[in-house]
């Protein structure tokens, strides 16, 4: 674990970091963020420590810096945490009080004062527990206990491993994203779910109510001005008159206000917010099957983003962090990128929104690592050294499942759920336009199913089946990899053609690696000039692709991470290293297409 700092480190407020309302989409006033310092003893027994000896911020992971521990977490670890709060009468009475969790990797289980108050499994997904009947006015104490096996597992966790090497990076254990409590009344909503229909400028608005005999209103306004106030019903079609669009360019949002009212009283208020959008599939005039946005072919220019930071892991050290990210891009020219095999905090995918940045979100890999000759021998003489009929490798058989890594039914059961829960919980975000299950063979099984699946879970998305190394047919996407070998355009099967990882083009620059002597890159530069050149001739390459039914690009990657340093930028935030003009120039080519 090295110690190199982002940019933002000496701004984390480490009494309470991240302290904004963490869920931008389903916006409640009451509310107390639990973030800042709480108890933590790390140990090897599953019972209540007797004490705690050591200190953690949370949200930070206990592997990273901020968290000031900055210790490994190993698969026989638990970690305890708790916390001492304080209730008011007038906060609780007549309310009931929801304990929130952004993520916690990888189980864990919930103690209130003493009492059990539930448990959850799964590193990447938000979730909630019910606490009123563990409370009560004056002092309380949450406690949580956590294990996480990290690569010793089965489970969703991307890219962590125990001992960070290459493009394996150091492990996220335990809490790690806001953790806060809502005072809500019984009656209250429970979800809403928006579906835009731009041809027949429709809003459809679903909700979840726990009281279905409380009446629902909502007020949507655009820059101020009010286009709908009503009562609505749990399933409502609501016409939008001449929307405006989302895109990158415009990214345009209607804000929601909801009400909930019983007996003549509030009993809950909601604010949110959507966009007008529509993605789709056409065919151009030579028969390339092309990615729309709103009705209109879109070439997409996008990067690599894993969403790493060199002080907080997996964390985002803080909100400014999140919205430097996409700003920065999206100064470059880039109109989206792809979320490497990680889910974001909330606020991430409201910076998306309301800046203007598709997103590609990839599920999280589980399951052991494939063996080199499956993960990168095999797949990098497909169609080159091997003929593409030759390389079809089904991943639906048992062989397969054990090849892959996923041959117990309850691992690949585990995986749906989690896919299912992360489409669900994301649903309602703008800028997402494409699912991708998997990716390069890990933990890949039955894709082609899962792709049929989740398409029919979310129609109104994209779906890469399987990015990058083994394709099955599914999906909308006929989706490649390149780094080392030339683009190949392959022969048009109805999908979309994109290449969804490519360059990879590194630079090490003194005072700002994570590790010098053990940095790498597929193909290293050693100066700005160099990298520069280099990357503008590889984009002329893609450039000649776009004719060819090229659809969309992903340059690896927005930043270097760890020992990786093929980033636009470096991993502390502080450089960009490729001549900004140029890569502007590029970027304004790519999108001429559109």
């Amino acid at each position: 674990m090295e110690d190199l700092k982002s940019r933002f480190y000496d701004d984390v407020d480490k009494k309470c970091p991240l302290n904004v309302y963490p869920r931008p989409q389903f916006e409640r006033n009451m509310w107390v963020n639990l973030n800042g310092e709480w108890d933590f003893q790390k140990n090897k027994s599953e019972e209540f420590p007797d004490n705690y000896t050591g200190k953690i911020i949370v949200p930070f992971a206990p592997e990273s810096m901020l968290s000031g521990v900055h210790e490994q977490v190993y698969p026989d670890d638990y970690l305890w945490y708790r916390k001492k709060f304080t209730l008011e009468k007038k906060e609780t009475e007549g309310k009931e009080i929801i304990l929130n969790f952004g993520a916690v990797d990888y189980i864990c289980n919930i103690f209130v004062n003493g009492h059990k108050a539930g448990s959850h499994r799964g590193g990447y997904n938000d979730f909630s527990v019910d606490i009123t009947d563990f409370t009560e006015v004056g002092q309380n104490e949450i406690t949580v206990m956590v294990q996480d096996p990290t690569d010793e597992g089965h489970q969703q966790r991307g890219k962590q491993s125990l001992y960070s090497h290459g493009f394996w990076y150091t492990s996220t254990s335990g809490i790690w994203q806001t953790v806060w409590l809502e005072f809500v009344d019984k009656s209250r909503i429970k979800s809403v779910k928006f579906t835009p229909d731009i041809d027949s400028e429709i809003i459809n608005i679903k909700t979840e109510a726990t009281d279905n005999s409380a009446s629902l209103s909502a007020e949507i306004s655009f820059d101020e001005n009010v286009v709908f106030s009503g009562e609505i019903s749990a399933d409502e079609n609501i016409k939008i008159e001449n929307p405006k669009l989302w895109s990158p360019e415009e990214p345009n949002l209607y804000c929601v206000k909801f009400k909930m009212t019983k007996d003549g009283d509030v009993t809950d208020e909601v604010k949110s917010y959507f966009g007008m959008r529509k993605f789709s599939l056409q065919k151009d005039e030579k028969g390339y099957t092309r990615l729309c946005l709103n009705n209109k072919i879109y070439f997409m220019t996008g990067l690599l983003d894993q969403g790493y930071y060199p002080d907080s892991g997996l964390t985002p050290p803080t909100d400014d962090a999140m919205k430097f990210d996409i700003s920065e891009m999206k100064r470059l020219g880039f109109n989206m990128l792809r979320k490497h095999i990680k889910r974001e905090p909330a606020r991430w995918y409201y910076y998306c929104d309301k800046l203007g940045m598709l997103v590609w979100q990839d599920m999280i890999s589980g399951g052991k690592a494939l063996d080199t000759f499956h993960a990168g021998v095999l797949p990098n003489i497909q169609g080159v050294f091997i003929p593409v009929a030759d390389f079809s490798m089904r991943d639906d058989t048992e062989k397969k499942y054990k090849i892959f890594n996923r041959e117990k039914p309850e691992w690949r059961e585990e995986f749906k759920s989690d896919l299912r829960e992360m489409v669900n919980s994301l649903y309602n975000t703008v800028s997402i336009c494409t699912w991708v299950p998997f990716n390069e063979g890990w933990g890949q099984f039955d894709a082609k199913r899962i792709a049929t699946e989740v398409k029919k879970q979310d129609p109104t998305r994209f779906v890469d089946h399987a990015s990058g190394w083994y394709d099955e047919g599914g999906g909308d996407f006929r989706s490649e990899h390149r780094y080392i070998l030339p683009v190949q355009v392959p022969k048009k099967d109805g999908r979309a053609f994109v290449l969804s990882e490519f360059g990879g083009y590194s630079q090490i620059i003194d005072g700002h690696v994570w590790n010098k002597k053990k940095s790498f890159g597929y193909q290293m530069y050693s100066s700005k000039e160099k990298l520069t050149k280099a990357y503008k001739k590889l984009y002329s390459t893609i450039i000649d692709k776009i004719d060819k039914g090229l659809c969309a690009s992903v340059y690896t990657q927005v930043t270097d991470v760890e020992y990786e340093v093929n980033g636009i930028m470096t991993y502390d935030r502080k450089l960009i290293k490729i001549d900004e003009d140029t890569v502007k120039k590029i970027n304004d080519k790519l999108k001429k297409n559109n």
